[in-house]
């Protein structure tokens, strides 16, 4: 930083700088079943509309269960400027419903608090506002070990890789990632799905293609709240 705002905390770590946006949460709460897709399908709508030009990120934890959670077909509902909610669905019917937390963050901050501080850079983006929180990137992977692969009913190729994970309670997953179709082996791309595996501490994702190459290297991102 030139000149502007620095917080620098107890252990000498830049908190804020008025010449770098910061992971800022916009709007948090719970994801469930809301009826589409044969009840399988779960549509939430963010407290506050985020106003950022760039997809937002979505977080998510799963509620953990005594078998699979699995997640598929993540998409943002709205568009630049005015992104208002999200959607999941559940992998199919042997996986547990789509229940869970979630929060919504961008690199940059909305006019939330009545009173507090705010921070501008100098082109006049707003970074901080102190009615918002912050979220931290706390570790990705992409070591994915292939598992196997099998044939779906359609005869599509579908392939599994797993790692081990802890799954802690305070830790969330990037959900757009596993929104993406990825390229493939043919004109027809790789769907993507993640399965929480609670009973064996084991992150699934699976790809389902035409021609699916073995080769996967997609980071898992996660980032947690802070406090």
């Amino acid at each position: 930083m030139t000149y502007g705002v620095q917080f620098i905390n107890n252990n000498n770590v830049v908190t804020l700088d008025s010449e770098f946006a910061r992971l800022m949460v916009i709007s948090s709460g719970r994801f469930a079943p809301t009826g589409e897709d044969s009840g399988m399908g779960s549509t939430t709508y963010f407290a506050r509309p985020v106003t950022s030009q760039e997809p937002p990120l979505v977080f998510v934890r799963p509620d953990t269960v005594g078998g699979v959670a699995g997640l598929c077909q993540m998409r943002l509902i709205g568009s630049a400027g005015n992104w208002t909610g999200f959607y999941v669905r559940a992998y199919n019917a042997t996986t547990a419903p789509p229940n869970g937390k979630y929060f919504v963050a961008a690199f940059g901050a909305q006019p939330v608090a009545q009173y507090g501080m705010r921070l501008w850079d100098g082109s006049g983006t707003l970074l901080f506002d102190s009615g918002t929180s912050c979220a931290t990137f706390t570790r990705s992977f992409q070591n994915w070990t292939y598992v196997r692969d099998d044939k779906t009913d359609q005869g599509l190729t579908r392939i599994y890789y797993t790692v081990p994970f802890n799954f802690p309670q305070n830790e969330f997953m990037l959900l757009n990632s596993f929104g993406m179709p990825m390229t493939s082996g043919s004109g027809i791309p790789r769907d993507l799905y993640c399965w929480w595996d609670f009973p064996n501490n084991t992150l699934y994702a699976i790809t389902v293609a035409a021609a699916n190459p073995i080769a996967f290297f997609l980071p898992a991102v996660f980032a947690k709240l802070a406090v």
